[in-house]
């Protein structure tokens, strides 16, 4: 139902699997276990991480919604659920000075003309440049990348499309990967090594790990996704519309996209503090 009626993306439906799995490991068969089985799920999840546990229990509700609809439970038990009050943390967010020393390390390996090299510039630019999740990068077709469009189309979560702007820096780190990549005949634009697949996340994951190691940086704040904040947040910094980035991220709801007024306020905050001259006098 989830991958016909919504177009969940494969993570998704992996995600959901493996919380189903977990439930019903800890109190049994789902589509019988009783509403006092259910309850007990309070207790088996209060080690977790509120967000993770309101991830679990969105999973149950829908699923107990589905088995009432299909006739496999005469009762939802979802009332049961612990409904853990989670609070959106603020995303990590690369300053400018660090993003800066990963595009010079980069850059500088990619001088050297080695295959690596220049697909991990290609792979940054992207990241940082138009804002693409991990998933939407690493399986992005040939075909996306039109030779004489300076617009990428991206397939997002559950299959929707959009089009996101390639700057002209990203658009030469393309030019120069798709020549080091020859005639590979894969479909997609950054193949896997002796697969007919892409680079995996993991993979991706690895790489930038290892480059912010190479530019002196902590690599516990390198990833995919905390390029693709900072893209959003220095956009907001520079004046951007807060629909533009909402449309440039993928984003279904722009409550999601709204987080980002927050780093922006914090950043605001904490200069006033900093800067302005009552900001270290205390009361």
């Amino acid at each position: 139902m989830l991958a016909s009626e919504r177009g969940a993306a494969a993570n998704t439906l992996a995600a959901y699997a493996r919380d189903l799995a977990q439930a019903e490991d800890a109190i049994g068969d789902l589509a019988s276990a009783p509403r006092a089985k259910v309850a007990q799920l309070a207790g088996a999840w209060s080690s977790l991480a509120p967000s993770t546990a309101a991830r679990k229990a969105s999973a149950l509700r829908q699923f107990f919604g589905f088995a009432l609809d299909e006739g496999w439970r005469a009762d939802d038990p979802s009332g049961a659920l612990p409904a853990p009050r989670t609070r959106r943390p603020l995303p990590k967010v690369l300053g400018h000075e660090a993003v800066d020393a990963l595009f010079q390390t980069a850059e500088r390996e990619a001088e050297s003309g080695k295959v690596e090299a220049v697909r991990l510039l290609a792979l940054i630019e992207l990241l940082y440049g138009s804002g693409l999740r991990a998933s939407e990068l690493v399986a992005l077709p040939v075909s996306a990348v039109p030779r004489d469009a300076p617009l990428l189309t991206v397939t997002g979560k559950g299959g929707t499309t959009r089009m996101v702007p390639v700057s002209a820096r990203a658009a030469e780190a393309i030019s120069r990967w798709r020549k080091a990549r020859g005639d590979d005949p894969s479909r997609f634009l950054f193949p896997s090594r002796g697969k007919s697949g892409h680079l995996t996340r993991v993979r991706l994951f690895q790489l930038l790990k290892a480059l912010a190691v190479r530019a002196g940086l902590d690599p516990a704040g390198v990833s995919p996704h905390v390029l693709r904040h900072a893209f959003a947040t220095h956009l907001l910094e520079g004046g951007a519309d807060l629909r533009m980035l909402q449309t440039l991220l993928g984003h279904a709801d722009i409550a999601t996209t709204q987080i980002y007024t927050h780093v922006d306020a914090a950043r605001l905050v904490e200069l006033v503090n900093a800067r302005h001259p009552l900001g270290g006098r205390s009361a």
